[in-house]
């Protein structure tokens, strides 16, 4: 069933929608009224709002793009014994890869080389040692296991083939980074394709955009406080750019909140400089791997790297509270009573 809500929300950055339930334009236009769904996917809540002529129309778009999103859900989920990025997992190969799974595979190596490293898929065996309960040992036994397990972390020991995805043993990926930005990013193109111009996806707080609003006026993105979800922080303007958002308000291995799930590629341990980190560009994918390189990466590198991207900006809340703005970012900020 389709309603007709007004708001969709995520983790930290919810996407509003603030436009009429019914647009119209000149006197031939058709009127257009705005419907969405939201479904639990890739471990969290996915939304669907755009706007149709009529629900027939708008409920087979919303079908086709979570559709969709379950086949790249099928390719990246490392948890469901069918899907393929788990039998890579187990198996160390996997022949005849899908077109997904080879893409963000590829992509993840690219953004692996582009952040010269704070984006690893290949994290995932010194993930397991914290969530095991790593957190709970001495620090020299801590140390002694990260530095056994980063042996099998390394991006470029991946081997994508013609017909095949290699691993050294013992290496295990996941794509937590970037497959709902990916998925977000390939719905909008399924909508795109059924003739929807005015669309958002949201996949737990990572959301794209298709087009602006009906009325000419673009979708906004509110940033709103971890440590009070009721006040806001700043509103982002989007006119089919994407937004995606890290942060380690949400989810920590250990009962002090100490050791978040995002964890340095480079020596396997919990960052601790950064609350949040959002960031702005056109591809979902690459925002979201981005959102999560920058958050390692800290206030300071993480800005410098971003200011020297082209069409990507940046707003990172440190651990003092304090706001980090890369340098074009305010070209999306609302000012004012529109915030």
């Amino acid at each position: 069933m389709i309603s007709c809500r007004k708001q969709i929300l995520g983790a930290i950055c919810s996407l509003i929608i603030m436009a009429s339930t019914l647009v119209t334009g000149a006197c031939s236009a058709p009127t257009l009224t705005s419907f969405d769904e939201t479904r639990m996917l890739m471990g969290t809540f996915v939304s669907i709002t755009l706007y149709a002529t009529d629900e027939d129309t708008a409920s087979a778009a919303i079908e086709a793009a979570f559709e969709r999103m379950q086949e790249i859900e099928q390719a990246a989920s490392i948890y469901s014994e069918t899907a393929e990025a788990y039998r890579l997992n187990e198996q160390g190969f996997i022949d005849s890869p899908s077109a997904d799974l080879k893409k963000l595979v590829e992509l993840s190596i690219e953004y692996g080389e582009l952040t010269n490293g704070f984006f690893d898929i290949t994290v995932q065996p010194v993930l397991e040692l914290w969530e095991g309960g790593l957190w709970s040992e001495t620090p020299q036994v801590q140390q002694e296991r990260v530095n056994e397990a980063m042996k099998l972390v390394g991006y470029n020991k991946i081997v994508p083939g013609a017909n095949s995805i290699t691993m050294s043993e013992g290496m295990e990926i996941t794509l937590g980074g970037i497959a709902k930005g990916f998925a977000a990013g390939e719905a909008l193109k399924v909508l795109e394709n059924l003739g929807i111009k005015h669309a958002v996806v949201n996949a737990g707080g990572d959301s794209a955009t298709l087009g602006d609003k009906p009325d000419g006026t673009a979708w906004k993105a509110t940033l709103v406080n971890p440590d009070n979800t009721n006040e806001s922080i700043v509103s982002f303007a989007l006119e089919g750019e994407s937004i995606a958002t890290s942060g380690n308000y949400a989810r920590y291995f250990d009962p002090a909140k100490k050791v978040s799930h995002i964890l340095n590629p480079r020596t396997g341990y919990s960052v601790s400089e950064c609350i949040s980190v959002t960031i702005i560009t056109r591809q979902a994918e690459l925002a979201d791997a981005l959102a999560t390189a920058v958050f390692v990466m800290g206030p300071v590198e993480g800005i410098r790297f971003v200011d020297n991207l082209e069409g990507v900006e940046c707003m990172i809340i440190d651990n003092d509270r304090e706001i980090h703005r890369s340098d074009g970012l305010s070209k999306y900020e609302v000012q004012g009573e529109n915030k």
